[in-house]
Protein backbone atom coordinates (compact mmCIF):
# COMPACT_ATOMS: atom_id res chain seq x y z
CA UNK A 1 0.00 0.00 0.00
CA UNK A 2 1.15 3.76 -0.68
CA UNK A 3 -0.24 6.72 0.45
CA UNK A 4 0.43 9.77 -2.01
CA UNK A 5 -1.23 13.13 -0.63
CA UNK A 6 -0.95 14.30 2.78
CA UNK A 7 -5.24 13.44 4.00
CA UNK A 8 -5.01 15.70 7.80
CA UNK A 9 -3.49 18.08 5.59
CA UNK A 10 -5.16 18.45 2.24
CA UNK A 11 -8.42 16.70 2.82
CA UNK A 12 -7.60 13.97 0.23
CA UNK A 13 -4.95 11.13 -0.35
CA UNK A 14 -4.64 8.39 -3.00
CA UNK A 15 -3.88 5.34 -1.76
CA UNK A 16 -2.79 3.05 -4.46
CA UNK A 17 -3.23 -0.92 -3.24
CA UNK A 18 -5.43 -0.53 -0.71
CA UNK A 19 -6.29 -4.46 -1.56
CA UNK A 20 -5.21 -6.53 -3.61
CA UNK A 21 -7.25 -7.06 -6.99
CA UNK A 22 -7.49 -10.47 -6.23
CA UNK A 23 -9.87 -9.56 -2.86
CA UNK A 24 -11.71 -6.79 -4.79
CA UNK A 25 -12.77 -9.38 -7.40
CA UNK A 26 -13.57 -12.07 -5.43
CA UNK A 27 -16.22 -9.13 -3.30
CA UNK A 28 -17.68 -8.82 -6.75
CA UNK A 29 -17.76 -12.56 -7.47
CA UNK A 30 -19.81 -13.32 -3.96
CA UNK A 31 -22.12 -10.56 -4.68
CA UNK A 32 -22.89 -12.13 -8.41
CA UNK A 33 -24.11 -15.32 -6.90
CA UNK A 34 -25.91 -13.39 -3.50
CA UNK A 35 -27.61 -11.54 -6.66
CA UNK A 36 -27.91 -14.56 -8.78
CA UNK A 37 -28.46 -15.02 -12.51
CA UNK A 38 -29.96 -12.38 -15.28
CA UNK A 39 -29.35 -9.21 -15.32
CA UNK A 40 -28.86 -6.96 -12.49
CA UNK A 41 -31.31 -4.63 -10.74
CA UNK A 42 -31.34 -1.04 -11.01
CA UNK A 43 -31.85 1.73 -7.83
CA UNK A 44 -35.73 2.57 -7.92
CA UNK A 45 -34.84 5.73 -5.93
CA UNK A 46 -35.93 8.55 -7.10
CA UNK A 47 -35.66 10.78 -4.73
CA UNK A 48 -31.81 11.38 -4.38
CA UNK A 49 -30.37 14.68 -5.34
CA UNK A 50 -29.78 14.06 -8.73
CA UNK A 51 -26.10 12.93 -8.44
CA UNK A 52 -26.48 10.87 -11.12
CA UNK A 53 -28.19 11.32 -14.78
CA UNK A 54 -29.90 7.79 -15.07
CA UNK A 55 -30.38 4.78 -12.57
CA UNK A 56 -27.15 2.74 -11.57
CA UNK A 57 -27.08 -0.54 -9.40
CA UNK A 58 -26.84 0.61 -5.59
CA UNK A 59 -26.39 -1.58 -2.40
CA UNK A 60 -26.30 -0.58 0.63
CA UNK A 61 -24.19 -2.36 3.86
CA UNK A 62 -27.32 -2.88 5.73
CA UNK A 63 -28.80 -5.02 3.07
CA UNK A 64 -25.56 -6.49 2.31
CA UNK A 65 -23.81 -7.81 5.72
CA UNK A 66 -20.47 -8.56 4.21
CA UNK A 67 -20.25 -4.75 3.08
CA UNK A 68 -21.43 -3.22 6.13
CA UNK A 69 -18.27 -5.67 8.03
CA UNK A 70 -15.92 -4.61 5.69
CA UNK A 71 -16.67 -1.11 6.69
CA UNK A 72 -15.93 -1.98 9.86
CA UNK A 73 -12.93 -3.89 9.63
CA UNK A 74 -11.22 -1.01 7.94
CA UNK A 75 -11.95 1.32 10.56
CA UNK A 76 -8.44 0.71 12.54
CA UNK A 77 -6.97 1.74 9.02
CA UNK A 78 -8.56 4.39 8.21
CA UNK A 79 -8.13 5.72 11.72
CA UNK A 80 -4.47 5.64 11.11
CA UNK A 81 -4.97 7.28 7.87
CA UNK A 82 -7.00 10.08 9.37
CA UNK A 83 -4.87 10.46 12.64
CA UNK A 84 -8.15 10.50 14.60
CA UNK A 85 -10.28 8.28 16.01
CA UNK A 86 -13.20 7.60 13.55
CA UNK A 87 -16.50 5.28 13.65
CA UNK A 88 -17.83 3.74 10.92
CA UNK A 89 -21.42 5.00 9.25
CA UNK A 90 -22.37 3.17 6.64
CA UNK A 91 -20.91 1.87 3.37
CA UNK A 92 -22.45 1.33 -0.32
CA UNK A 93 -21.79 -0.50 -3.32
CA UNK A 94 -22.70 1.18 -6.84
CA UNK A 95 -21.88 -0.07 -10.19
CA UNK A 96 -21.65 2.78 -13.05
CA UNK A 97 -22.45 2.08 -16.73
CA UNK A 98 -20.64 3.36 -19.65
CA UNK A 99 -21.09 7.18 -19.84
CA UNK A 100 -22.03 7.50 -16.52
CA UNK A 101 -21.06 10.53 -14.45
CA UNK A 102 -21.37 12.02 -10.89
CA UNK A 103 -22.17 15.03 -10.10
CA UNK A 104 -19.97 17.16 -7.92
CA UNK A 105 -21.50 17.31 -5.01
CA UNK A 106 -20.81 17.63 -0.98
CA UNK A 107 -22.09 14.72 1.14
CA UNK A 108 -24.07 14.37 4.25
CA UNK A 109 -22.47 14.72 7.98
CA UNK A 110 -22.66 11.10 7.94
CA UNK A 111 -19.46 11.07 4.96
CA UNK A 112 -17.18 13.29 7.61
CA UNK A 113 -14.09 11.15 6.27
CA UNK A 114 -15.07 9.32 3.27
CA UNK A 115 -13.14 6.43 0.85
CA UNK A 116 -13.86 5.36 -2.51
CA UNK A 117 -12.28 2.53 -3.65
CA UNK A 118 -12.30 1.01 -7.07
CA UNK A 119 -13.52 -2.84 -7.48
CA UNK A 120 -13.34 -3.71 -11.10
CA UNK A 121 -13.66 -2.01 -14.70
CA UNK A 122 -14.96 -4.44 -17.57
CA UNK A 123 -12.40 -3.34 -19.54
CA UNK A 124 -9.54 -1.69 -17.63
CA UNK A 125 -9.23 1.52 -18.14
CA UNK A 126 -9.13 3.66 -14.79
CA UNK A 127 -11.63 6.34 -14.24
CA UNK A 128 -10.57 9.16 -12.04
CA UNK A 129 -12.24 10.61 -9.16
CA UNK A 130 -12.56 14.43 -8.76
CA UNK A 131 -11.91 16.23 -5.36
CA UNK A 132 -12.21 19.66 -4.97
CA UNK A 133 -8.78 21.15 -3.35
CA UNK A 134 -10.17 23.73 -1.34
CA UNK A 135 -12.86 23.04 1.55
CA UNK A 136 -16.02 25.16 1.56
CA UNK A 137 -18.89 25.31 3.75
CA UNK A 138 -20.82 22.49 3.97
CA UNK A 139 -23.85 22.55 0.67
CA UNK A 140 -26.31 20.83 -1.08
CA UNK A 141 -25.15 22.59 -4.24
CA UNK A 142 -25.41 19.61 -7.35
CA UNK A 143 -23.60 20.64 -10.63
CA UNK A 144 -21.97 19.37 -14.09
CA UNK A 145 -18.55 20.81 -12.92
CA UNK A 146 -16.26 22.39 -10.68
CA UNK A 147 -16.01 26.25 -10.00
CA UNK A 148 -12.72 26.24 -10.62
CA UNK A 149 -9.89 24.37 -11.91
CA UNK A 150 -8.59 23.83 -8.37
CA UNK A 151 -9.50 20.34 -8.10
CA UNK A 152 -7.26 17.22 -8.37
CA UNK A 153 -8.37 14.14 -10.74
CA UNK A 154 -6.93 10.64 -9.35
CA UNK A 155 -7.28 7.62 -11.60
CA UNK A 156 -7.88 4.42 -9.71
CA UNK A 157 -6.78 1.16 -10.60
CA UNK A 158 -8.60 -1.78 -8.83
CA UNK A 159 -7.95 -1.88 -5.10
CA UNK A 160 -6.89 1.81 -4.89
CA UNK A 161 -8.57 4.31 -2.94
CA UNK A 162 -9.32 7.34 -2.79
CA UNK A 163 -9.83 9.23 1.03
CA UNK A 164 -11.91 12.71 1.07
CA UNK A 165 -13.68 14.79 3.67
CA UNK A 166 -16.95 14.11 1.62
CA UNK A 167 -18.64 17.00 3.79
CA UNK A 168 -16.40 19.74 2.80
CA UNK A 169 -14.17 18.89 -0.30
CA UNK A 170 -16.34 18.85 -3.03
CA UNK A 171 -16.33 15.55 -5.56
CA UNK A 172 -17.73 13.62 -8.13
CA UNK A 173 -16.71 11.99 -11.50
CA UNK A 174 -17.32 14.71 -14.32
CA UNK A 175 -15.64 12.84 -16.93
CA UNK A 176 -17.88 10.15 -18.44
CA UNK A 177 -17.18 6.66 -17.61
CA UNK A 178 -15.08 5.11 -20.80
CA UNK A 179 -15.98 1.52 -19.12
CA UNK A 180 -18.70 -0.77 -20.20
CA UNK A 181 -18.87 -1.21 -16.44
CA UNK A 182 -17.29 -0.08 -13.37
CA UNK A 183 -17.65 -1.19 -9.56
CA UNK A 184 -16.61 0.95 -6.54
CA UNK A 185 -17.30 0.60 -2.86
CA UNK A 186 -18.17 3.61 -0.93
CA UNK A 187 -17.34 3.88 2.80
CA UNK A 188 -18.23 6.49 5.03
CA UNK A 189 -16.98 7.47 8.99
CA UNK A 190 -17.25 10.06 11.18
CA UNK A 191 -14.75 11.60 14.05
CA UNK A 192 -15.58 9.54 17.48
CA UNK A 193 -14.90 13.46 19.05
CA UNK A 194 -15.88 15.56 16.11
CA UNK A 195 -19.41 17.56 15.51
CA UNK A 196 -20.58 14.69 13.52
CA UNK A 197 -19.82 11.99 16.26
CA UNK A 198 -23.89 11.40 16.48
CA UNK A 199 -23.91 10.17 13.01
CA UNK A 200 -22.12 7.11 14.12
CA UNK A 201 -23.44 3.73 12.65
CA UNK A 202 -25.71 6.09 10.41
CA UNK A 203 -28.95 5.86 12.93
CA UNK A 204 -29.01 2.11 12.11
CA UNK A 205 -27.71 0.38 15.26
CA UNK A 206 -26.96 2.08 19.02
CA UNK A 207 -24.17 -0.53 20.38
CA UNK A 208 -24.86 -1.68 23.25
CA UNK A 209 -23.75 -4.91 25.73
CA UNK A 210 -25.15 -8.31 24.52
CA UNK A 211 -26.54 -10.77 26.44
CA UNK A 212 -26.65 -14.11 25.14
CA UNK A 213 -27.85 -16.14 28.33
CA UNK A 214 -25.62 -18.56 28.16
CA UNK A 215 -25.80 -20.65 31.92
Amino acid sequence: MEIVGDYPRDGYAHVKGLIAPQIAQAMLQALREAIGPGDIPLSGVRDHPNLLRRAAFELYGHHYRPILHFLWGLTPQMSAMAGKELLPTYSYLRIYREGDVCRVHCDRYSCEHSMSLTLDYSDGVPWPLEVDKDAQKPSGRVEEGFDSDRYASIPMGVGDAVLYRGVDHRHGRVTPNPNGWSAHLFLHWVDRNGPYADYAFDGQMKPAPVDFGFA
